[in-house]
C-alpha cells in the first residue's frame, strides 16, 4: 500500500506523551467546525499521528467533489421553494460542508496534492451523486415538485457520503480525515432521517 507521509517541522522540544492526570484540565481541539473538549482522566494526549495512507487520500479527493455537488444543489433552493424545512436543510448542509471542503483541500495541499476541481456527475453513481440530467430536472422544478426531487436526490447523495465515510473509518489512518469522516457519517445520517420525514410530509 502506498503511504503518504505528512511531515511537520517544529522548533519546540518534543515531550514524551503520557496519560492525562486529574490535575489541571487538558483541552483537546475538536474536528473541523466542532468545539474543543476536555480530555478524560487517563486519556493519552500528544501521541504521534499515524501517517496518511492511500485510503485517506482517496477519501478526500472523492469527498471534495461530492460535497461540491451538494452545495450546487443547495444553491438552487431559495429561488425555487419557500418550504421552511427544505430551506433549513439546505442551510444546514451548506454550513457543514463548506468548511469541510476547505479542511480537505488544505490537508491535500499539505501532502503536495492538488484538490480535484468540479465534480463528475455521471462517474460517481455508486456514491449517490446526481447525474447531469437529474440536476437539470432539479433546476427546472419549482414548488412541491422541487421539494420532492431535492429531498430524493439529496437523500441518495447523503447515503453515498455515509458509505464513503464508512470506508474511510474502516481503511483510513490519518487522524484528521478519520475525524472528518466521523462528522460526515453522524451528521449526514441525522440529515437523512430529517429529509425522509420531510418527504413523508409533502402533499401527494
Amino acid at each position: 500500500m502506498v503511504t503518504f507521509a505528512v511531515a511537520a517541522c517544529s522548533q519546540q522540544p518534543v515531550h514524551q506523551s503520557g496519560p492525562v492526570g486529574t490535575d489541571a484540565p487538558v483541552v483537546v481541539p475538536g474536528s473541523p467546525g466542532a468545539p474543543a473538549r476536555t480530555a478524560t482522566p487517563g486519556e493519552r494526549i500528544g501521541q504521534p499521528p499515524k501517517a496518511a495512507v492511500a485510503s485517506d487520500v482517496r477519501f478526500a479527493e472523492a469527498m471534495i467533489p461530492h460535497h461540491r455537488q451538494a452545495l450546487e444543489m443547495t444553491s438552487l433552493v431559495n429561488d425555487r421553494t419557500t418550504t421552511p424545512v427544505i430551506r433549513a436543510v439546505a442551510r444546514s448542509i451548506t454550513a457543514a460542508q463548506t468548511p469541510e471542503i476547505k479542511a480537505m483541500t488544505a490537508w491535500l495541499t499539505e501532502l503536495g496534492r492538488q484538490a480535484p476541481t468540479g465534480h463528475e456527475h455521471d462517474q460517481a453513481a455508486s456514491f449517490g451523486m446526481a447525474t447531469t440530467q437529474e440536476l437539470n430536472a432539479l433546476r427546472a422544478a419549482r414548488g412541491t415538485t422541487f421539494d420532492r426531487l431535492f429531498l430524493q436526490l439529496m437523500t441518495r447523495h447523503h447515503q453515498g457520503a455515509v458509505k464513503m465515510a464508512g470506508e474511510e473509518l474502516t481503511n483510513g489512518r490519518d487522524q484528521r480525515m478519520r475525524m472528518l469522516a466521523k462528522d460526515v457519517y453522524s451528521g449526514q445520517s441525522i440529515e437523512i432521517a430529517r429529509m425522509n420525514k420531510a418527504l413523508e410530509s409533502l402533499p401527494a
